[in-house]
C-alpha cells in the first residue's frame, strides 16, 4: 500500500495545483485570451484540459518512481517545477501579463529540463516521463512568446 501512495500522492498533487491554477484562467480565458493574436498552431481550447491530465499523471509517476527507489534527492526540483507551473496561470492570466508569463515558463522550461537531466542517473524511467511535459512545454513557451510579441 505505501508503494501506492509514492504515486497516488503526487498525482493528486498536480491535479490539485492545476485545478487551482485554472482558477485563475477563467475569466480571463472568457474575455482576455480570445482577443489575443495567437500562432496558427494554437491547440483547441479542448486539447489542453487532455494535455494537461497526461502531463499530471506522467509528473506524478516521475517523483513516484524516484520515492519509490528511495531517492528524494530531487523532490526539492519537482516541488519547485509544480510551483513554476502553478505561478504561470496568475501571472499570465490573472493578471494577463504575457511578459511576466514568459519569465515564468522560461524558468519552468529550465527546471523541468533540470529535472529531467539529474534524475536520468536514478531512474531512466522517471526522467523519460518528463518528456511528454517538455515537448508541451516548448509548445507553451512558443505560444506565450508569440502572444507577447504580437499583442
Amino acid at each position: 500500500m505505501k508503494r501506492v501512495l509514492y504515486y497516488a500522492i503526487p498525482i493528486a498533487l498536480c491535479f490539485v495545483v492545476g485545478w487551482t491554477a485554472m482558477l485563475f484562467q477563467r475569466e480571463s480565458l472568457a474575455e482576455w485570451y480570445p482577443t489575443l493574436a495567437k500562432p496558427v498552431i494554437t491547440p483547441p481550447n479542448k486539447l489542453f484540459p487532455i494535455a494537461w491530465s497526461v502531463i499530471y499523471i506522467c509528473m506524478g509517476l516521475s517523483i513516484g518512481r524516484l520515492l519509490a527507489l528511495g531517492d528524494r534527492r530531487f523532490v526539492w526540483l519537482w516541488v519547485l517545477q509544480l510551483l513554476l507551473n502553478f505561478l504561470w496561470s496568475p501571472m499570465f492570466f490573472a493578471i494577463e501579463s504575457p511578459i511576466a508569463g514568459l519569465a515564468i515558463i522560461v524558468m519552468l522550461d529550465i527546471a523541468v529540463l533540470s529535472y529531467a537531466i539529474v534524475t536520468w542517473r536514478a531512474s531512466h524511467f522517471a526522467s523519460l516521463l518528463m518528456l511528454p511535459y517538455l515537448a508541451w512545454l516548448g509548445l507553451a513557451t512558443y505560444l506565450n512568446f508569440y502572444i507577447w510579441l504580437y499583442n
